[in-house]
């Protein structure tokens, strides 16, 4: 068991970045506004991510590259290789640049719950998480307070939990709404922002880095596949149990969510007038881990793909971080309300993984790079299960918005 805890470590830092301002607002939507019905889209991307995390992992320590580096090496030759790099590289900026305005709002909103000021003071906040954030890329310090975050998150995870056993949830209804797929009226964008916000497509390439950096021999697969479904597994726990939450506390009472303030009404029945405050705390928490996280990742992987030297201490790679950082100031500032933002930015995740997903099912399948640690047909059936069911989900949202269907 000490063994085990000693190795863990990437899994935790991609639990960390999916549990951020963004699951938290998702999983209270989803419970407050259809109860326990739509668990059944957290348990499939709990398990999405276990089988898609377990494939970046294999690839950064079998290999020693990371997501985007390998696809550079593997599309060299390739007539193809700019357009696919360009869709990639495209499509995860904007993706990114919008989570970061969730993760940015998300900050924002924690400060806003625990001090009830103006929307003024919302947009101070926003500036002043983003020059933090931006501080501690550039300088390479975030390491020193990535423990404090995740401390704090962890804190926030366990009121969520403590609560979930007080309010005494439907376990029925509980269970019914796990293992019953259905999609309500209505329901169909929370559905895609519940998967994209736990199945992250970013989360992809820095798993591989982390990885990489973490392990150098195959034969700690085992425990770099340990960390990643306990960890995960762990944090998607923690996902089921605040919509499990949401729903006992909130659905059905009319409550209208718009606010950190009004989610931390499903804290009030173990906590009090302390919700908010331990609401707003984890929230700042979340969103300032998650706000480093996704610029990090955007850089690995844009650097990886172009062939960049120096790592994360190259001029290029830093740049690239803070113009993440940039991008996500002026979607969080541009009025729209912090929910909005967040859930927005859960949608587009959504939309963008099957992309990602697919070229890392394309990746894993190359035995130059992977030799006997490329995927068998299990892998590969599951990874196509994950692909067809948020593709589909994806292509019947736009055929619905746009009249088809």
């Amino acid at each position: 068991m000490l063994k085990r805890l000693k190795n863990i470590g990437p899994g935790a830092l991609i639990a960390a970045a999916f549990i951020g301002p963004g699951t938290v607002t998702a999983c209270t939507l989803a419970g407050a506004n259809y109860g326990y019905t739509l668990l059944w889209a957290l348990l499939f991307a709990t398990i999405a991510t276990i089988i898609l995390q377990e494939m970046s992992a294999r690839l950064g320590l079998v290999t020693q590259q990371g997501l985007g580096e390998t696809l550079r090496i593997m599309l060299n030759q390739s007539i193809w290789k700019w357009p696919l790099f360009a869709l990639i590289m495209v499509a995860l900026y904007l993706g990114n640049a919008a989570y970061e305005a969730g993760n940015l709002s998300g900050a924002a909103l924690g400060i806003d719950a625990l001090t009830d000021n103006s929307q003024s003071f919302y947009r101070i906040s926003v500036i002043l998480i983003s020059l933090l954030a931006g501080t501690l890329l550039w300088r390479g310090s975030y390491k020193q307070i990535e423990r404090i975050l995740l401390i704090l998150v962890a804190l926030m995870a366990l009121a969520f939990i403590a609560t979930f056993i007080s309010v005494g949830p439907n376990l029925s209804a509980l269970f019914k709404g796990l293992t019953t797929p259905k999609i309500p009226d209505g329901s169909l964008l929370t559905v895609i922002a519940l998967i994209g916000t736990t199945v992250v497509p970013y989360n992809l390439f820095l798993h591989a880095s982390a990885v990489k950096a973490k392990w150098s021999s195959v034969n700690d697969l085992n425990h770099a596949r340990a960390d990643t479904a306990t960890a995960i597994g762990l944090g998607g726990l923690i996902t089921i149990l605040i919509a499990s939450t949401a729903a006992a506390s909130i659905f059905g009472s009319g409550l209208n969510i718009s606010g950190a303030g009004d989610m931390a009404t499903q804290l009030e029945p173990l906590f009090g007038s302390f919700s908010k405050t331990m609401l707003g705390v984890g929230f700042f928490a979340a969103g300032l881990s998650s706000s480093i996280t996704a610029p990090l990742a955007t850089a690995y992987a844009m650097t990886e793909i172009l062939g960049v030297k120096g790592g994360t201490s190259s001029r290029t790679f830093k740049l690239i971080a803070l113009s993440v950082i940039f991008s996500g100031v002026i979607l969080a500032l541009t009025g729209i309300k912090p929910i909005s933002i967040i859930l927005a930015a859960q949608f587009a995740n959504g939309l963008l993984l099957p992309v990602i997903a697919i070229f890392l099912l394309v990746v894993m399948n190359h035995k130059k790079q992977l030799g006997q640690y490329t995927n068998k047909w299990l892998g590969n059936t599951l990874g196509i299960i994950v692909v067809m069911v948020t593709a589909g989900l994806g292509i019947r949202l736009i055929m619905s918005a746009t009249g088809m269907l």
